[in-house]
């Protein structure tokens, strides 16, 4: 599923700081556990308050960040791994054509208000989750070949998922589902009200889940605290209960600045997802000596240009036709990506920490990553040859002309509330500069940039970003198929327009279905060569996942996946002799700039 934040949701530098300690990416990924101990409170920054702790309905990534802490799903995705793993379900099997999963569940778990779980909170939890009624936004993933997921209850502690048609990872689908109590929501269910059930004013006794933590008390406008769960399943590795901590607060900061003044004065002790500019600002700051402040590299987002390809209707806006014969060319396009410097964006916008791409899959997805992929240098000579090989020329003025000898310049939307990908507008407008290319930048609303885009259609570029929460190509879907609601150049095709976007709807739906891993990967690598051959999104930029904590909590190994910081939050502690010997920066899984 892709994540909105501005972004339809998606570097190593070297630092003279003392006791600063580089870990390699190896050491940081396959590092065991510590045994913890018990006690205290974790303070996490958030920006905004949650609106719901209902998991059948939420949307904001607040409420998810609380939420997440109170439940658990059936299969995990690891998010260092990023391979599946037992949850609630402690094994399953797959029949060999790939359609029907059956798990086996743990016996002995209890939610966190003492009531025993067992398959009936299982099948009610899909039976909520996909009814139409609901509109809960997990449905979409428990659709497969247009059908939903059939459950069926084995005995007390066996389940069988039964789909239409083959679907590779299905597994992975059920890291998102959040198992729901029976015995507590099944009475707002037959009323017709779960949808209001669960929100901020509930009392924390009518609230129970499977996470590690359980919900102990929120005030509006300060914070939502939670508190261990008791009756929480999982151990460490000496048979240890988890969590080890007692607590967690999650403190209403404000924006990021909000966020960080915060963490430097030492009132929370967890940033998860800073801008390149508040992690610069934390590696100068005095007062974060102690902290860990960590570079993962590059994420899953990417950021690109696109152009509008759908449909339009010339009579009532015959300017936007007349330039759609430029956006179509793939050589056009092409001219174009050789032009922007991708460099000059990682320098200025993200001061070096993000990746130069030139594909979607970015170089932190190394599961499904075509290495093959070309990098070209920039070159406005070559960009200026291919143009002028697809019938472009130049007036006196070195303005671009097309063969019309109409003068070549369009508009570029972007969201009004995201400085870097404002900057990014204007670097990519002073680059096309250079190809006789005048491009005007508009900044607009988020929500008004999305309907312009994906309703009225109603613009000729626009610069976005997405993001997804998962390695596995699958959650892309609706970005790929010509049918799908972001396929954003020309989204919604009854049938596709060109025969690439067709040949891509053939290799994304054989992916799906396909189970051997090996042929499957060589799918998706074809369906990378041919979106970078045609360019429909001229990707430019990944930025680097920044996180930050205190030096003195154990066990932190924050990942490229969301919930960066938190996803082992019930192995977290607090060291009892928290070292204070300078500030930890920690470069995982980058390289060089002048390298990429």
């Amino acid at each position: 599923m892709l994540k909105m934040r501005d972004v339809i949701p998606l570097a190593l530098a070297a630092f003279p700081l003392l006791g600063a300690v580089p870990i390699s990416p190896e050491e940081f990924a396959t590092a065991e556990s510590d045994i913890g101990r018990y006690g205290g409170t974790l303070v996490i920054a958030q920006k905004a308050e949650p609106k719901t702790l209902n998991p059948v309905t939420a949307l904001d990534a607040p409420s998810r960040e609380v939420i997440r802490r109170m439940t658990a799903d059936l299969i995990s995705i690891n998010r260092h791994s990023h391979a599946t793993e037992p949850g609630l379900a402690k094994s399953w099997t797959a029949s060999k054509d790939g359609r029907v999963y059956t798990l086996q569940l743990r016996h002995g778990l209890r939610f966190s208000d003492g009531h025993k779980f067992d398959a009936d909170d299982v099948i009610f939890t899909f039976q909520v989750y996909l009814d139409e009624k609901i509109h809960s936004p997990q449905r979409d993933l428990l659709i497969v070949g247009g059908k939903p997921l059939v459950v069926r209850k084995i005995d007390s502690f066996t389940v069988r998922f039964e789909l239409s048609e083959p679907y590779a990872a299905a597994e992975r689908i059920f890291d998102s589902i959040a198992i729901l109590p029976k015995h507590l929501l099944e009475p707002a269910y037959l009323s017709g009200s779960v949808n209001a059930a669960w929100n901020l004013s509930s009392p924390p006794a009518t609230i129970a889940g499977l996470g590690p933590f359980l919900l102990k008390e929120y005030r509006p406008g300060e914070r939502i605290v939670l508190q261990r769960n008791p009756h929480y399943w999982k151990m460490d590795r000496k048979g240890n209960r988890l969590p080890y901590l007692d607590a967690l607060e999650f403190r209403f900061t404000g924006g990021e600045d909000g966020q960080v003044l915060q963490f430097v004065s030492g009132g929370t002790d967890v940033l998860s997802r800073i801008s390149a500019k508040s992690f610069s600002a934390l590696l100068k700051e005095p007062r974060t000596q102690g902290a860990q402040l960590v570079d993962l590299g590059p994420g899953l987002e990417y950021n690109f240009l696109f152009f509008n390809l759908g449909p339009v209707d010339s009579t009532k806006d015959p300017g936007l036709a007349g330039k759609q014969s430029w956006f179509r060319q793939a050589a056009f396009r092409l001219a174009l990506s050789e032009a922007i410097d991708r460099d000059s964006i990682v320098q200025l916008v993200y001061g070096g920490r993000g990746t130069p791409i030139w594909g979607h899959v970015t170089p932190g997805n190394k599961l499904w990553m075509n290495q093959g992929i070309p990098k070209p240098t920039r070159s406005v000579s070559h960009a200026r040859e291919r143009l002028a090989a697809a019938g472009f020329s130049w007036n006196s003025d070195g303005k671009l002309i097309d063969s019309r000898g109409v003068r070549v310049e369009f508009s570029i939307l972007a969201s009004a509330s995201n400085a870097e990908r404002l900057q990014m507008a204007t670097i990519i407008q002073d680059d096309l500069k250079e190809l006789g290319i005048r491009m005007q930048v508009v900044s607009l609303e988020f929500r008004a940039l999305l309907d312009r885009v994906l309703n009225t259609r109603n613009y000729e570029a626009s610069l976005l970003g997405l993001g997804s929460g998962d390695v596995d190509p699958n959650p892309e879907m609706n970005v790929w198929l010509s049918s799908g609601g972001t396929h954003l150049w020309n989204p919604g095709q009854k049938q596709p327009a060109t025969a690439w976007e067709a040949e891509i709807d053939q290799l994304m739906r054989r992916q799906v279905s396909e189970l051997n891993r090996e042929k499957r990967k060589k799918l998706y690598d074809r369906l990378q060569q041919v979106a970078a051959e045609q360019l429909p999104l001229i990707c430019l930029v990944s930025p680097n996942i920044l996180v930050a904590a205190r030096k003195s909590i154990g066990n932190f190994r924050p990942s490229i996946l969301d919930h960066y910081t938190l996803w082992n939050v019930d192995q977290l502690y607090f060291r009892q002799t928290p070292s204070a010997i300078g500030c930890i920066l920690r470069t995982c899984g980058a390289s060089l700039p002048s390298d990429r």
